[in-house]
Parts: C-alpha cells; structure tokens; sequence
C-alpha cells in the first residue's frame, strides 16, 4: 500500500465509503503481510518509492505466485527477476496483463508507468553476450517510472561503434554500462561524460575471466572519476540505482 493508497482509503473513510473497521483491517496488513514462507513488505513503497520486488530465483512457482497475488493487494505494479517460463505461466494463473521477458527474465504485472522523471537512463551494453543483464537493468530502469534508451553492441574491440553514438552517450542524465570479458568499456564511458556511470560486469568471457571476476576488478580499478560498480550481473541494482540517482535530477 503506498502513499496514493493510503490517501484515497482515509478520503473514502472519511466520505462514507468504507467503515472504519474495514480501513483498520487494511492497515492491519501494515509494515507486512506474513505467508509463512515469505513476509511481504508493504511499506517498500512508502520508504522507497516502489513496491519490494520479487527474486524469483530458488522459489517455487507456487510461491511466487502466491505473493504476487498477495502482493495485488496493496499496489498494481508487480515486477519479478529471474524468473523462469515455468514461474512466467504460475502467475499468469493467479493475474492479469503479464509481461514476461525472457532475455532478462523479468516479469511485470500491471501497466509500466509513464516516465516520471525528466532524465534519460542509458543503458550500453559491450556486446550481444551481455544482453540479459542490460535488458534486466533496462527493464528495471523502465518499470520504476524512468525514460530508458538502449545502445547495444559497442564494446571496446571495435571502439569507433560506440564513439559514432557520443552526443547520445552525453544527453543521457545517467549511464549504466554492461560489459563482461575484461570490462573495459564503463571506464571508456565515464571519460567521455560528466554524468554519473554504473558499470555492471557480467559472468561472460573466456575461462581467464574467472565468472566476470575479471571485469569486476577492472572496473573497480579504474582510473575514470566518477564511476560505481555494481556485483557481477546485478542489473537489477544498477536499474534500481539509475532510478534513484535519476529522481535527483527532477
């Protein structure tokens, strides 16, 4: 339940709409809903801005669909991540207007939000390999209310791809920027711009890139201000902190 929620429930206690008792019984469900196997926090929206989101991964499909259908009621955005097709078809049972994307295997129940903000988030990834961490961000990025552009496929070993796309890459208000193998590309990036760049190294590379330890330290390492680093293929996170980052633009 966030702020708009509890606004229109005091209006209709107030109008005669709805008896105190029921309004209390709503509030009951405040800071959260216990499943037993899960505690719902419904007041995710009230600190931060957007409902708790669902890590689908290691759940069952039964569990996941019972907290989003927990979760319809107190908001109408619902997104989950890493989410397989059998976990895509549960909830599909128990709601309606599901989105599934598979490549970032991400799902989103209800409607994506008009952008709210008036910033740009740009979300570049260094090659074809890192896609599903950067539609993960993107996504993310989209559904918490943000303006996303994408720019794919412009890695460091043909460097003139992602120089033709300068002027983008400098409107953006903030950029996240995908790479796995030796992960070069965010540091590149962060040189060009004086905007905030989030680098998220990706598990993808040879066996000397250790699982994208390699394009973590690389990152972590750079000699380019200005830059953070989120955990190997969190693109989640770097969606999340795109949105919050992007808020203080206005």
């Amino acid at each position: 339940m966030d702020r708009e929620h509890i606004k229109k429930l005091l209006e209709d206690v107030q109008a005669g709409k709805v008896d105190v008792q029921a309004a209390m019984d709503k509030f009951r469900a405040l800071p959260y809903d216990d499943l037993g196997f899960a505690k719902i926090d419904t007041h995710r929206a009230i600190r931060r801005g957007f409902p708790e989101v669902i890590f689908c991964e290691g759940k069952t499909p039964d569990q996941v669909s019972q907290i989003v259908r927990k979760m319809l009621e107190h908001t109408d955005i619902i997104l989950g991540m890493r989410a397989s097709e059998e976990v895509h078809l549960a909830v599909c049972e128990v709601a309606e207007n599901v989105i599934y994307n598979p490549s970032a295997r991400a799902i989103i129940v209800g409607n994506k939000p008009e952008p709210k903000t008036k910033g740009t988030v740009l979300v570049i990834s260094a090659g074809t390999a890192d896609m599903p961490t950067s539609e993960e961000a993107a996504i993310t990025a989209e559904v918490m209310g943000n303006r996303v552009e994408r720019l794919t496929d412009v890695g460091v070993a043909g460097v003139h791809r992602l120089l033709r796309n300068v002027e983008q890459i400098q409107k953006a208000t903030v950029l996240i920027v995908v790479a796995g193998m030796e992960g070069a590309l965010p540091g590149v990036v962060a040189g060009l711009v004086d905007k905030p760049v989030i680098g998220v190294p990706t598990s993808v590379g040879y066996g000397a890139s250790f699982g994208g330890v390699c394009a973590l330290l690389t990152m972590l390492n750079s000699c380019a201000p200005g830059m953070g680093v989120m955990n190997i293929d969190n693109g989640f996170g770097a969606g999340y902190l795109a949105t919050l980052i992007n808020r203080l633009a206005g």
